[in-house]
C-alpha cells in the first residue's frame, strides 16, 4: 500500500484577478502562500513519510511545494519538475478576464470551453507574446510538442504517460508520493485513478491548497480518499 497526495497550488495572482492563466507563469498571492503553508501543516500531521515530490514547471506550483515541504521539515526530499504536469493550456483565452469573455462570447460558449471534456478553446497564435514557445524553460520543446490550446482530454493525454512511466512505478514499489500541480492536470489524474466518466469529470472541483490524500492498494487502485482540510473540501471522486 502507498500514499499519493495531489496538491493544487495556492491561490495565484490570476486566480484572484479572474483571468484565464494556463501556461502563463504567475506567482502566488499572500493568501496562496498561506494556503500552501497550511497544506504543509496538514500533511505534517498525517505522519506520512514521503519519498519523492513532483511538480510542474510553473512557479505557483513549485512555490506551493516549497512552502509545504518547509512546514513538513522535508525540504530535503527529491523534487522532479516536468512540463507534463503543467496546467491546461487555455489557448486564445489565455490572459483574458473571464467575466469579459462571457460578455463577448456568451456564458454558454465559455462554459463549453472551460468545462467540456473534449472541446478546446480557440488556438493561441504562435506569435502571441504569452505563447510558451517564447519561454526559455520550454526551449528544448518543438511546436510538435508544445500545445497552443488544450481540452481536458488532451491535457490527460499529456499527463497520463508521464504519470504511468515515472510516478506509478514508484507507487507500485511502495513509495509515498506528493504531486504539487494544477486544477486541470490533477483533474486529469483523478479521471484516470477513479475511472471517472467523461461527463462526470467536469463536476470535479479541486480547491487551492487543500491536499487530497489517496491511499492506493497493491493494484494501484484507490482504496480510500479524503481532503485534509475538511472545512474546504469539495465533492470526492467515487471509489469503484
Amino acid at each position: 500500500m502507498s500514499a499519493l497526495v495531489l496538491l493544487r497550488h495556492g491561490q495565484s495572482e490570476w486566480n484572484l484577478a479572474n483571468r484565464f492563466t494556463g501556461w502563463v507563469d504567475v506567482d502566488l498571492t499572500p493568501k496562496g502562500e498561506a494556503e500552501a503553508k497550511k497544506s504543509g501543516e496538514l500533511l505534517a500531521a498525517c505522519n506520512i513519510e514521503f519519498d519523492q515530490a513532483y511538480t510542474s514547471m510553473q512557479t505557483r506550483a513549485i512555490r506551493t511545494l516549497w512552502f509545504a515541504l518547509s512546514e513538513m521539515e522535508r525540504t530535503w526530499l527529491p523534487i522532479t519538475k516536468d512540463y507534463r504536469l503543467n496546467e491546461r493550456h487555455y489557448g486564445g483565452l489565455t490572459g483574458l478576464d473571464k467575466a469579459e469573455t462571457m460578455k463577448k462570447h456568451g456564458k454558454e460558449q465559455v462554459h463549453i470551453w472551460r468545462r467540456s471534456y473534449d472541446i478546446p478553446p480557440p488556438e493561441m497564435n504562435w506569435d502571441d507574446p504569452l505563447n510558451p514557445c517564447r519561454d526559455r524553460r520550454y526551449a528544448g520543446l518543438g511546436r510538435d510538442v508544445l500545445p497552443n490550446t488544450e481540452s481536458l482530454k488532451t491535457t490527460l493525454e499529456r499527463v497520463l504517460p508521464y504519470y504511468q512511466g515515472q510516478i506509478e512505478p514508484k507507487l507500485a514499489s511502495g513509495q509515498n508520493i506528493l504531486i504539487s500541480a494544477h486544477g486541470n492536470s490533477l483533474r486529469a489524474l483523478i479521471k484516470y485513478l477513479f475511472v471517472v466518466a467523461d461527463e462526470k469529470i467536469v463536476e470535479i472541483e479541486i480547491p487551492t491548497g487543500n491536499p487530497l490524500l489517496i491511499e492506493l492498494g497493491a493494484d494501484q487502485k484507490p482504496i480510500a480518499v479524503k481532503y485534509l482540510d475538511q472545512d474546504r473540501a469539495k465533492t470526492l471522486p467515487e471509489i469503484k
